[in-house]
């Protein structure tokens, strides 16, 4: 039976799609605005980002920021890559409970509750405040998501390849390699892009850990938005808009090509007699 959609369905669905988009379009059409005046169009311009490009605060907060997300992600990944695996692979275990509500806590924790207590525990540690105190913060509370991401693909694996391999000989750790992470990669590499992309946009965490010299881009746009938002922001964050688009495309094109060779190789793995 084929659902058409109704009237008050389509509008429901455009409205809702024009509210959350509609700013972020209006925001990179404004980007290539000539006049300085953010809401009055001057015509189109590509000049201030050449000025974001000349201006060092922000380009300095831009390379934090980019660090951090690019080492907060891939150690992420890893850890929330092993703890998926234990959490799916090795049954009840002793401490279970206790592991996985620590690995869940951050996704139902307030931002200032979970920045609060990491500040507490850097100073309470003598931790001097700066990006490598931000760095361990964004994969704290980034872990969990790697962690259920991964755990949804680990889930539905046909555990019969690993046992096939196994049987042939192969050692554990080199099956792990070559058969179960080929497979799962499409939901590691989806939990590296979410990792990265939550690390670009934190504000609350990073202002409560972070220290001198060690300002991220969110942290300087949200100061200078209280000032008033200036072209050269629109322009940044266009660019932000942009990075984070292609890598979700590229992410997307990599999921369904190793998917599609994935089945290609299972249907000749079945052909073969």
């Amino acid at each position: 039976m084929i659902r058409r959609f109704s009237f008050f369905n389509l509008t429901s669905v455009t409205l809702g799609f024009a509210f959350l988009y509609l700013p972020i379009v209006l925001l990179v059409i404004y980007s290539f605005n000539e006049s300085r005046l953010v809401t009055v169009w001057g015509g189109w311009s590509t000049k201030w980002y050449g000025e974001l490009f000349r201006n060092e605060a922000l380009m300095d907060a831009a390379w934090v920021t980019l660090r951090v997300a690019l080492l907060s992600a891939t150690v992420a990944t890893i850890l929330g890559t092993l703890a998926a695996i234990a959490l799916v692979r090795f049954g009840r275990f002793r401490g279970r409970t206790l592991f996985s509500g620590m690995i869940y806590a951050p996704l139902v924790m307030p931002d200032v509750i979970t920045g609060l207590s990491l500040l507490l525990l850097f100073v309470a540690m003598g931790f001097a405040r700066g990006f490598w105190t931000i760095l361990l913060a964004h994969i704290t509370f980034s872990t969990c998501f790697v962690a259920i991401v991964v755990q949804s693909r680990l889930v539905t694996f046909d555990r019969t390849l690993e046992e096939a391999a196994l049987d042939l000989g192969c050692p554990p750790l080199k099956t792990f390699f070559l058969i179960t992470l080929p497979i799962i990669l499409p939901g590691v590499v989806a939990g590296w892009m979410l990792a990265f992309t939550l690390s670009l946009d934190d504000l609350v965490i990073a202002s409560f850990v972070t220290g001198p010299g060690a300002t991220t881009l969110p942290m300087r746009i949200y100061s200078q938005v209280r000032l008033g938002v200036t072209p050269e922001i629109n322009a940044v964050c266009t660019i932000l808009i942009g990075i984070v688009t292609v890598g979700v495309i590229a992410a997307s094109i990599i999921t369904k090509r190793q998917e599609v060779e994935r089945r290609r190789a299972e249907r000749m793995a079945m052909a073969t007699p």
